[in-house]
């Protein structure tokens, strides 16, 4: 036995295996090619394979292959290891009486679409193991692809895991994993049957290739990204803080292949958080920000509340909340766009809550309040409310500070109890108290000239109005000498709306009277406080 195995081969440093050369070279065209360069050698050959696809183990059946005079049973569990094995030995040339190795190999990888989902799942992960070879070989390829049209057929027919992968196979049924049926039997979570299955055996960079192949497959968008973030949670229990970064890497480039609407905003921000603890690339951080930019209008204030990096000396991160703002405007911050609305709404919230923050600058807080177009907000209501804490809390402001601070807001879009609180409200440069008055004067002269017409109609006795609609319904109705009753019914509704809108019109000038003699008060006690002492600074309630 000794005088036939001439050949020592070390697999990897892990076994050493005494075979006979040409036994071996003659189906290894590796082993023969590496020996016409060494001929009249015959003792001590040995040779040293390293990076061997599959190991020792794999080793031992390209010997039997070569041994049995090339034959060998394929399964699904030994193909992917055999068919790596056959490119790195370059077992590719025709054996009389037999086909090659590689040959054999190929034709079972074939029929992957006839195996049971338990055998594809195995050559899927012996894939992961066998890289690079098995991505050259293009199995990694044809086992995500099978993985990937699996999951749609599933989808399409409402089952949890088939025995195939597309409809022309209905005939050969396989055998499925237990926890598949006892799903399908119990008839809950039939579109995430497979998460678990998945999640267990996937590397992060073999996640991205997959969702890449299940977009190519036209798989439903949603699922596939409550399956990115079933793996992360999943993934993150046992992980380490490196292998929590490329986890989370991986998912945030798989989302980013999805369509951003699929995507749930409440998932995004909780990767969010996670991935600000960990040292993540730059690329990856900007579009984990861009795709919640992206939704912000579906975010809630809590989402917003976000601690400031480490080192920072203000509570929340607020060039984060500038950020997403940026990301929203540049995709659909467009004038009309519904969805502008709720942001303001939501940035508003966000600016009154921070405003008390005592260690927020003031460039940061008045770049919140001007990040928004003007034509974001159909109020200003709570912009002043959020300035009038910021000045109270911050009190060694600089005018020029105020100034700026105040001039980012629409004054007339100001409702009569804020300006009311303005011309009260010490806090404020007087100059901008003048400003809102005048603005409300200006919108209450604008409701004056339009509420003309009505006075007049108003001061009309009921048979002139009768009159006037008599005369309408003669112009436009056709042998118009009988006015409907309707018509008249409506114009008597119509006097008792006039009557309200005149009591609200005389309300709004007391309120405006208040205002100015208010105003004047407020403008005398400034001139006089102004060439007295300075008093102590109020503190904020």
């Amino acid at each position: 036995m000794a005088a036939c195995c001439d050949l020592e081969v070390d697999v990897n440093g892990e076994q050493t295996f005494f075979v006979h050369k040409d036994i071996i070279s003659l189906y290894c065209g590796k082993i023969r090619n590496l020996f016409c360069k060494s001929k009249g050698i015959t003792k001590n050959l040995k040779v040293i394979l390293h990076n061997f696809p599959g190991g020792p183990a794999t080793f031992e059946l390209v010997s039997k292959f070569c041994y049995n005079h090339g034959k060998i049973s394929i399964t699904p569990y030994t193909a992917p290891h055999l068919l790596c094995a056959a490119h790195y030995m370059e077992m590719n040339e025709k054996i009389t009486g037999a086909r090659n190795l590689l040959e054999q190999t190929e034709r079972s990888i074939v029929e992957i679409k006839f195996w049971s989902w338990p055998d594809l799942l195995s050559a899927l992960k012996s894939s992961q193991e066998l890289v690079p070879v098995s991505s050259s070989s293009g199995l990694l390829q044809k086992c995500l692809d099978s993985v990937a049209a699996r999951l749609v057929y599933t989808s399409e027919t409402g089952t949890s895991c088939p025995s195939i992968s597309s409809p022309e196979s209905s005939g050969r049924r396989l055998s499925t994993d237990s926890k598949s049926t006892e799903s399908l039997r119990s008839g809950l979570f039939r579109s995430t049957w497979w998460f678990e299955d998945i999640a267990t055996i996937l590397t992060p960079m073999f996640v991205t290739l997959l969702v890449k192949s299940m977009v190519l497959h036209k798989f439903d968008h949603g699922v596939t990204s409550r399956f990115l973030f079933y793996y992360q949670k999943s993934r993150f229990i046992i992980a380490s803080v490196n292998e929590k970064r490329e986890i989370t890497e991986a998912v945030i480039e798989s989302l980013c292949l999805l369509d951003q609407s699929m995507i749930s905003c409440k998932n995004l921000f909780e990767i969010l958080r996670v991935a600000l603890s960990l040292n993540m690339k730059k690329i990856c951080k900007e579009e984990l920000e861009r795709m919640i930019g992206v939704q912000l209008d579906q975010a809630t204030l809590d989402n917003l509340l976000i601690p400031s990096p480490h080192g920072s000396h203000y509570l929340y991160d607020i060039n984060l909340v500038l950020q997403f703002v940026k990301y929203f405007l540049e995709r659909k911050g467009g004038p009309g766009v519904p969805e502008l609305k709720n942001v303001a709404r939501l940035i508003d919230l966000y600016v009154t809550e921070v405003a008390a923050d005592p260690r927020l600058k003031p460039s940061k807080f008045m770049a919140l309040t001007k990040a928004l177009p003007e034509s974001a907000r159909d109020s200003y209501d709570d912009i002043y409310h959020a300035i009038d804490i910021y000045l109270r809390v911050h009190n060694g402001l600089s005018d020029e500070e105020k100034t700026s601070m105040c001039s980012s807001l629409d004054y007339n879009k100001l409702s009569t109890e804020s300006i009311n609180h303005l011309t009260q409200n010490d806090k404020f440069p007087p100059k901008f108290a003048a400003l809102a008055l005048k603005d409300q004067q200006l919108k209450l002269e604008s409701l004056f000239r339009g509420m003309d017409l009505q006075k007049r109609r108003e001061s009309m006795t009921k048979d002139e109005r009768h009159e006037q609609v008599v005369l309408y319904a003669e112009k436009t109705v056709p042998g118009g000498s009988k006015v409907d009753v309707d018509i008249v019914n409506e114009n008597e509704k119509m006097r008792a709306h006039l009557e309200g809108m005149q009591w609200r019109v005389n309300e709004l000038e007391k309120v405006c009277r208040k205002m100015q003699t208010q105003m004047t008060k407020i403008l005398k006690s400034k001139l006089s406080r102004q060439t007295s002492a300075k008093s102590l600074p109020r503190f904020c309630s």
